[in-house]
């Protein structure tokens, strides 16, 4: 074999496989998860006169001083966690970057690094890279919930870090207080690490709030929490994410960042900063229109029948197999593909739509009767996709 056996072992992943797809058949691509919204106006123009007025030569290797400083006030203002931004803060080269760093710089060729499945494909593969030994805790639809026997069954005294996604992609849950605390239980009996990817953190739905596991007992010396600019303000080309932590945590992953990328645009992180200090109706704002999207594509899919699992945060909407009407099948599906798979080939193939299997997010005994769709689309997008779903004969099937 040729190169790494972790990352040589990888195939094409399934996002590029779906769009490739998807491109080949004019399809409205509702696979990837990012918005088709340019983002915010005032934002986009700072980082423009930053790059044009400001300093484009090596900010510092933790980031620039007033985006750290926001990081801090945005923690405190919205959870009351108090961070000393000198010592518990770091700007990262997107939330991936900073998962990386956290994983190379936490692990020790051994430990044990518990996983919640269905997991974002990125994971798994970092995790493997760190040297990590990967166990997985199963979440089951419809209700995926954190279930005390499977977090038995993946703890150990060998488990070194659970890296807990929460609002959860791709099930769209957001953990309950229950759920929560049950982490932070078995986090403090095996004495672990938890590397929070939290960055769906603003995309909450039906009056919830999200809480940060680092706000429970006995977590605040244990958490590494992880948010991104990305998804906060609908601009996932931007690739800035941040990092908040105790500093014993925060210095070996500092150490792993600094020899990745060493840093980030310094006008990106000004834009950045001046977002963060947005008043509260930008971020209540974002959560109601993203959920006036999902409502609206919800809406949509059950008047074709469709079974929409529940949908708690992010920007994913998940079908039901099972209970709704089958979708077309390719005419040359892969081969030993998953239901799933093949549902997604067959409505990107002939009804013009492109969704993304749930079994692509899953290490073993892989759910296939989920497929996910991203909802963070204009309104034009998401009735398009539903005007073609309906032309294929689901309506008539479903009625």
């Amino acid at each position: 074999m040729v190169g790494n056996s972790v990352l040589s072992g990888l195939g094409t992943t399934v996002f590029e496989t779906m769009s490739r797809l998807a491109a080949r058949h004019q399809a409205v691509n509702l696979g990837q998860g990012f918005p088709d919204d340019p983002g915010p106006e005032d934002m986009r123009e700072m980082a423009a006169r930053m790059a044009v007025e400001g300093w484009n030569q090596y900010p510092p290797m933790m980031g620039l001083p007033e985006l750290r400083q926001a990081v801090a006030a945005h923690d405190a203002r919205f959870y009351g966690i108090e961070a000393d931004w000198r010592r518990e803060t770091m700007v990262t080269t997107g939330a991936t970057e900073a998962l990386a760093a956290g994983l190379l710089g936490l692990i020790e060729p051994g430990d044990e690094v518990v996983l919640l499945q269905p997991l974002y494909d990125a994971y798994a593969p970092m995790a493997r890279r760190a040297g990590a030994t990967v166990r997985t805790v199963r979440l089951r639809p419809p209700h995926w919930r954190i279930e005390r026997a499977d977090l038995e069954a993946a703890f150990s005294p060998a488990t070194r870090l659970i890296l807990l996604n929460n609002p959860h992609n791709p099930t769209a849950r957001l953990f309950s207080s229950d759920e929560l605390a049950l982490v932070a239980e078995f986090c403090r009996r095996f004495d672990a690490i938890a590397l929070c990817d939290e960055v769906y953190e603003h995309i909450v739905f039906d009056g919830r709030a999200f809480t940060p596991l680092m706000t429970l007992p006995g977590m605040r010396e244990r958490c590494v929490r992880i948010a991104s600019a990305g998804k906060t303000f609908s601009l996932t080309g931007w690739k800035v994410g941040y990092v908040t932590a105790p500093e014993h945590l925060l210095q070996p992953i500092a150490k792993a960042h600094q020899f990745l990328v060493f840093t980030t645009a310094p006008n990106l992180q000004a834009a950045v900063a001046y977002g963060l200090a947005k008043d509260d109706a930008f971020f209540t704002g974002l959560s109601a229109d993203m959920q006036r999207r999902r409502d609206r594509l919800a809406a949509g899919l059950e008047k074709l029948g469709f079974a929409v699992l529940p949908c708690e945060a992010t920007y994913f909407l998940n079908l039901d197999l099972d209970a709704s009407p089958p979708l077309p099948e390719p005419d040359e599906g892969t081969s030993g593909a998953p239901r799933d798979l093949l549902a997604c080939e067959g409505l990107t193939e002939k009804a013009g739509v492109a969704a993304i299997p749930l079994s692509a997010f899953c290490l073993e005994a892989p759910v296939t009767n989920v497929v996910r769709l991203c909802f963070a689309k204009q309104d034009h997008v998401l009735d398009e996709a539903v005007a073609r779903m309906g032309r294929t004969g689901i309506v008539d099937r479903a009625v």
